[in-house]
């Protein structure tokens, strides 16, 4: 029975509606999961699940990457800009992956889904999914040395994929012609599909049940109550101005290290970060768009100031942004942007935590394995003739806390992708993991130890594979805090067989061959306080 319309529903009633959408939200992710066609999102699951309101404000997400999370109701309003909202219909599936309409970068492509109850649009369910290959000048669609945007792949604007009817294979065919494996796009594009279909359908349930205008009603009090908490939050930090700066390796094509900077200003229950500071726009693909800024500012303030509060777009009030056009931060279009999405916002947020060191050190960790770790292999396997594309990222050691050592090989911050079991790996994939091991001793010294990195050693089955790395925390390590002492690097390293061993940079494109070798040390995590004597 719906709501009577002259009155909102009760807080029982919101909690109860909170968490059906955050349930939607949850099995959005798990249907992607139990559906695609690639290691990397069934295993690994490289994916992002939200819904957002008819204006494209979050209000429910999954347990996912928030990387992708911050950028997901800012993909559903520039996609109103772009697209009237008469022209959507019931049954639609958009698919885009613009970096400059809420996006973060081409291989994170987000289908979009207009819900429909009661004659009207009254959400948007958005599936994100990291697609193994967008096309571009390299397998995988990570190019090191890219210094445009078209060389990094396929640039889809907003798209009508599908419809009522079904697919458009018009266009889906123009989108598979353009990507390396189109079998197993074209099952990942599918999956994605059924995670909007299926939030449709339930939310269908929750809008027959409680009526739109009880909807709306709950969401609005959701919206206000993460903005009171967060408020609330903020207070808790001294009001001030704090600053704090985080370097990158390099540009991606060898340069010099670029910086991160933040001026934060704390004043009351609000606070702006300033980014105006930071390097200007990279020549390689370090760039990242103001929508990555964002999402890492939304991470740092949650995990510092309020955890528990509910993510939705109500958190986001009372924090204001500012990047400045033409850098690192805030681009030109025509930049490359792939690695900005999981290396730049890691240091973003390694920098506003450097930033509160001063104010809130129990609320922080000491630096860690704040980068994808990217090993990107790429061949045919020589058993099937098939187009193959392994994604894979490594974990390295946690910083440690005030009061516990850091945690061993996990992928903190802005990254929650899992690793792709070596059993997964070998029989998808013509690569046999050799080692797995944690790499003991590489975590900082403290009053509490960062976390150990780990070693993972591939052997190529395949007369050749291209093989690309995108990794930081290559040159500058992970800081301790409060006089914890930094973590180890990452190295990688390639045994020729052949003959011959060589150091690969931490952005790298190669061509191995069979018998190579390839060995990954990951990092280990800052210690927290003065090492005991």
């Amino acid at each position: 029975m719906s709501q009577p319309s002259n009155r909102g529903p009760d807080p029982f009633t919101i909690e109860v509606i909170r968490n059906a959408l955050t349930a939607i939200a949850e099995e959005m992710s798990l249907i992607v999961m139990r559906s695609a066609r690639s290691p990397l999102l069934r295993e690994a699951g490289d994916l992002s699940s939200a819904l957002t309101d008819n204006d494209g404000n979050l209000i429910a997400q999954g347990r996912d990457i928030p990387a992708h999370l911050g950028v997901m109701g800012s993909t559903v309003q520039e996609f109103l800009k772009r697209v009237p909202v008469e022209k959507l219909q019931p049954g639609d599936v958009w698919f885009m992956n613009l970096p400059e309409a809420g996006g973060n970068h081409l291989p994170d492509v987000k289908a979009v889904r207009p819900v429909f109850a009661e004659g009207s649009i009254q959400a948007y369910a958005v599936s994100l999914a990291h697609w193994a290959d967008i096309g571009g000048a390299k397998p995988g669609s990570y190019v090191p040395d890219a210094r445009d945007a078209w060389q990094e792949g396929l640039r889809i604007p907003p798209l009508r994929v599908f419809t009522n009817e079904g697919p458009d294979r018009e266009k889906l065919d123009v989108i598979l012609a353009n990507v390396r494996g189109a079998e197993e796009r074209e099952g990942d594009i599918l999956a994605q599909m059924a995670s909007t279909y299926s939030a449709d359908e339930r939310l269908q349930e929750v809008f027959s049940r409680y009526g739109a205008a009880a909807i709306r009603a709950a969401i609005a009090n959701l919206h206000d109550q993460s903005e009171s908490e967060m408020r609330t939050a903020i207070r808790t930090i001294p009001n001030g101005i704090y600053e704090g700066e985080d370097w990158l390796d390099d540009d991606g094509l060898g340069g010099e290290p670029i910086p991160v900077r933040v001026r934060i200003e704390i004043h009351d229950e609000e606070a702006t970060f300033d980014f105006s500071a930071t390097g200007d726009a990279a020549a390689g693909p370090l760039n990242a768009t103001p929508f990555t800024a964002s999402a890492s500012v939304f991470y740092a303030m949650k995990v510092i100031a309020g955890p528990e509060i509910q993510p939705n777009a109500g958190c986001a009030r009372p924090l204001r942004i500012i990047t400045r056009e033409g850098s690192l931060l805030h681009p030109p279009l025509d930049k490359p942007v792939v690695g900005g999405n999981h290396e730049t916002s890691q240091r973003i947020v390694d920098a506003i935590f450097k930033a509160f060191e001063s104010v809130v050190p129990e609320r922080l960790t000491a630096g860690g394995s704040t980068t994808s770790g990217l090993l990107l292999f790429s061949g045919r396997d020589p058993r099937s003739g098939q187009w193959t594309t392994l994604y894979e990222v490594h974990g390295g050691g946690e910083g440690a806390r005030h009061d516990r050592d850091g945690m061993c090989a996990v992928r903190p911050h802005m990254s929650n992708v899992m690793n792709t079991p070596a059993e997964v790996i070998e029989a998808s994939y013509p690569i046999l993991v050799e080692a797995q091991a944690l790499r003991r001793g590489s975590g900082g010294a403290g009053a509490h130890r960062g976390g150990d990195g780990q070693v993972r050693t591939y052997l190529i089955n395949a007369p050749e594979v291209v093989m690309t790395s995108m990794v930081e925390r290559c040159a500058i390590a992970p800081y301790g805090l409060q006089g914890g002492e930094a973590g180890e690097t990452f190295q990688i390293t390639l045994e020729r067989a052949c003959g011959g061993t060589m150091d690969v940079p931490g952005k790298a494109h190669l061509r191995l061959q069979q018998g190579d070798r390839i060995i990954m040390k990951t990092s280990g995590g800052g210690g927290y306080g003065r090492p005991v004597a």
